[in-house]
Order: C-alpha cells, then structure tokens, then sequence
C-alpha cells in the first residue's frame, strides 16, 4: 500500500494523457496556448505501464483527464489496455473526465472498456454563454455527446465550476436540468492554476453562496455520499438528485486527500495546489524492471504535503499555482 506521511492510504490516480484541448475555456487556459511538443509525452504503452505499477501498490481508482483526454490520438488502446485490471479484480474502478465533444464517437466503446461513468465539464446551458466560456466549443456536439454516453449506459456526472457574472444566473436552472436527467451534479470554485487571460478574483463565487441559494429552493439533506474524490454532497428532498461541492478556496478539501497526479510527461504531483513533483519518467526509462519506478513512487508518497496553498489574491495578477489545470490533469 501507498501510505503519506499523514497516514492516509493513496488509492486514487488521476492521469493526464495530454495536456492539449479541443476548447480553451477562458477561467482554465489562454486562448492561444503553447502545447507540449509530443515528442516530450509519454507513450500510451509508458502511460500503461506507469499505471500498472500504481495498481500493484493499491490504488483502486484510475481517472484519465487531460486537457481533453478523448483528443489524444490512440487513447482507446489505452482504455482497453487499462481495462484489463478490471477484469482481474486489482481495479475498482476505471473513470474518465471529459467536455463530451468526442462522446459520440466513443461512449459505447468506453463502455466495452469497463467505464461505467464519467465526468463531463459543463459550465452552462446557454448555447451563447457556452460559446463565450469554451471559445471553441460545440454546443450541439457536447449535448449530442453527453446522450449518447447516457444512451450506452454511462451514468454521467457534470462538473459546473461556479463563475460569478458567468453563470451564476443558471445555478438553478442548472440543477433542475441535471436532475431531469438523472444525473448527478458538482458545483466547483475556480482554482488558481496557470496565467489566464482575464481576473480570476472577479471570476470567484463561494460555494457556500450557491449552496444558500439552493437551500432557498431545496430542503438541503446531509449525504455521505463518498465518490473517491473531494465532493461534499447533499440530497434535494424535493428531487431526490444529489449535488456535490468541491470547495478548493473557501473550504480545503485535503484532510481525507488519497489522491496523487500524474502528468502526461511523467511527473508526479502529490497535491494539487503544490509545485513539488516526481520525476517517474527517468526511472520507468532506465529499466524495463518496475523496481526503480516503484521505488521512486514510495519515495514521492513520503513528500505528499498536508494541504494545497489555494488563494485568490487581489492583491496580485499571479496565479497561486504556476502550471495550467490542463498540465496536471483534472
């Protein structure tokens, strides 16, 4: 097993396959980005690999983001390659988050895969909005996208994150869509990763804002729900839905954290809003032994930090944390 310094258990590895994207949604990313070279990526084979060792140290759960991880060519030999641990019981659980552009193209065949349900990123349900927020975005492909996925048998997730001035005026209307739909929900604040284009304090909305916009609406239930990751949910009485919130600024999520990243070039983040990494790439390279890669994944879970360092500084145009959600994967 995988055990930090804090005596939490690692049994979540989220894996960014690219750090490239078919939108550029203004809060996550600039409009004109540079993208790694591919050469400097990691071979679906390496990434295969990398994820074989974590699963024979304990984890359980494999999330496969990107950027837009469905763009990245190849990736369903990887999906199946992956699905392999499925089958053989050392996986719980093989899970992917996506803005559903390429949904329609794959949902069936992640499904042959073992996915069962995905995240999809949706941050309104306004066609003008979606185009205004995503740049490059689809929006009739990512609707068409998230029912297919619903049509193969994925449950799906949507991932709102809460913009004030954005999308704060959906936030209902929002919830009555999701729950329509039988599908669950998560409101997430703005995190401060990566130079954007515009202010990020203006951006900001609590949570703990649009959760008493909801209980004005809803009767509130306390729900234990626990999905591996940081959501804190609760039950509308009225619907039955569930709604999660994930609360990086306003309420850290990081005491209960079993969560490590890796990125698509091979580096290894323990914490989200922390810049320390593990170089897994050097090691993985050196032998085709899993001795040395084991051995520097136990030596990064020691360094795995108590907490991220979240902020929004309106006192500063720097974001808290350098590198762009897309790098390290969501």
């Amino acid at each position: 097993m995988l055990i930090d310094p804090f005596e939490r258990q690692v049994t979540y590895l989220r894996v960014s396959v690219t750090d490239r994207c078919d939108f550029r949604c203004f809060y996550c990313m600039s409009e004109h980005m540079s993208f790694l070279p591919k050469a400097d990526l990691l071979s679906l084979e390496e990434l295969d690999r990398l994820c074989g060792a974590f699963v024979a140290l304990g984890v359980k759960k494999l999330r496969i983001s990107g950027g837009e991880p469905l763009v990245r060519r190849g990736i369903m030999t990887l999906m199946h390659r992956l699905g392999r641990h499925l089958k053989t019981g050392a996986l719980d659980e093989l899970t992917v988050t996506t803005n559903a552009s390429q949904l329609e193209r794959y949902a069936e065949e992640l499904v042959d895969c073992g996915v069962r349900r995905i995240n999809v990123s949706l941050d309104t349900l306004d066609e003008a909005n979606f185009v205004a927020i995503t740049r490059w975005g689809k929006f009739a492909k990512v609707m068409a996208g998230i029912e297919a996925a619903r049509a193969a048998g994925l449950r799906v997730k949507i991932n709102t994150v809460a913009l004030s001035g954005v999308n704060d005026a959906e936030i209902e209307d929002i919830v009555r869509w999701c729950g329509g739909k039988d599908m669950d929900l998560t409101f997430i604040e703005t995190m401060p990763m990566g130079e954007i284009d515009g202010d990020r304090s203006a951006q900001y909305l609590p949570l703990s804002e649009v959760r008493a916009r909801l209980a004005k609406r809803w009767t509130l239930d306390a729900n234990d729900h626990q999905s591996g990751g940081p959501a804190r949910y609760v039950s509308l009485r009225e619907s039955g839905q569930r709604v999660g919130f994930i609360t990086p600024l306003s309420h850290n999520f990081c005491e209960s954290c079993n969560r490590v990243r890796l990125t698509c070039t091979g580096n290894l983040f323990m914490c989200l809003g922390q810049d320390d990494a593990a170089d897994l790439r050097a090691p993985l390279r050196a032998s085709d032994d899993d001795a040395a890669v084991i051995a520097a994944i136990r030596e990064a879970i020691s360094r795995k930090p108590k907490g991220h360092d979240f902020i929004i500084d309106r006192t500063r145009e720097a974001p808290a944390v350098s590198r762009h959600m897309s790098v390290t994967g969501g």
